[in-house]
């Protein structure tokens, strides 16, 4: 099999005890990344690398199993539901938190949307449904009306997401004609529609996907995007702040930049948050106020945490953005920086 570093051969059986993502990637982005300059940079989110042997984590770091409520919808923030609509995706990203499920076949992807439907419309808290998977843009346009027709007679219901990198893989999957019909759709249902795209580089914001991200918003649907901050790709506030720049020039408004998770065979894209820190201030020094929408964000199990400042007295400085405890939302709290930390739980609680 070829690595990064070069062929080694490995057997199945290597492959599934370390949960080697499949290599899968679109002709699309292997020729956009290529030629765009970036190459060395953008190979690693879809090359795999002999650093997926040997790095430990956990293959749930969100805590996905414990807050899922029927099969393939998860519940944990009161707003939002999530809804697991497939396995796969048009490339796989090696850096993966999903890689449990994705890219092979699993349990775990809602089958049962009147089950999901019955759920919702027990839950009048719940405004909100990111499709997420895999991508939900792999699946035909049929497939997702179909998933819609159960989502949108929810009147409490008032936006459906789409958690996407179809948009950097395959921009063209954007140009079926359907795909306008079930935006009206939702728009006609009184529900915002909304692409929260997945851009991480601006070697990824390809002329094609700029092209169909202007036309979508011409049929109003509402642009997001997320990155995560990896090591070797974007970890250079230049690159980060030339990214959420060309983002906001096309009609994307970046908002959340993820820290990389602990996640088994990807834990080598952290970056310490130390230098998390540094990156997303030079960021924000490179940006006008305008632009400075995104932030710096540790989906940790508790929640989802934003992280803030390390402060003079060596306490890392964070706030719960989003919680499944609505008494921690917007809760600052600090704990003792150590060298090299990545995450919260490499933190004393002290």
């Amino acid at each position: 099999m070829k690595f990064i570093e070069g062929m080694r051969a490995v057997s199945e059986g290597e492959l599934q005890v370390n949960n080697i993502t499949r290599h899968q990637v679109t002709r699309f982005y292997r020729e956009q990344i290529t030629k765009g300059g970036y190459y060395e940079q953008l190979r690693r989110v879809v090359e795999p690398s002999i650093e997926e042997f040997e790095t430990r984590g956990s293959l749930d770091t969100s805590g996905e199993h414990a807050n899922t409520v029927v099969p393939g919808l998860q519940h944990k923030y009161a707003q939002t539901g999530l809804l697991l609509v497939t396995d796969r995706c048009a490339s796989y990203c090696r850096y993966c938190f999903r890689k449990r499920m994705v890219g092979r076949k699993s349990d775990e992807i809602a089958s049962d949307f009147a089950q999901v439907a019955q759920y919702i419309g027990q839950h009048p808290e719940m405004t909100n449904v990111l499709l997420s998977g895999g991508d939900p843009f792999v699946l035909s346009t049929a497939k997702l009306n179909e998933i819609l027709d159960h989502l949108l007679p929810i009147a409490h219901l008032d936006s459906i997401r789409f958690g996407t990198k179809m948009v950097a893989y395959e921009p063209r999957r954007f140009d079926d004609p359907a795909l306008l019909s079930l935006f009206q759709r939702i728009s006609q249902a009184g529900k915002t529609a909304t692409i929260v795209t997945h851009f991480d580089h601006i070697g990824e914001i390809s002329v094609d996907a700029e092209r169909r991200i202007r036309s979508l918003g011409t049929q109003h649907v509402q642009f997001l995007n997320q990155s995560v901050l990896l090591a070797k790709v974007n970890d250079d506030p230049q690159v980060l702040a030339a990214t959420f720049t060309r983002c906001h020039q096309i009609g994307v408004r970046p908002y959340y930049l993820f820290q990389g998770r602990p996640v088994k065979g990807g834990s080598h894209f952290q970056v310490a948050l130390r230098r998390g820190l540094e990156i997303t201030r030079g960021i924000n020094q490179r940006l006008s106020g305008i632009h400075k929408t995104f932030k710096y964000i540790m989906s940790h199990d508790t929640g989802k945490i934003e992280i803030l400042a390390l402060g003079d007295d060596g306490r890392v400085y964070m706030r719960y953005h989003q919680s499944k405890s609505p008494e921690k939302i917007g809760k600052i709290f600090s704990r003792a920086y150590v060298e090299n930390a990545c995450w919260l739980d490499d933190l004393p609680e002290k």
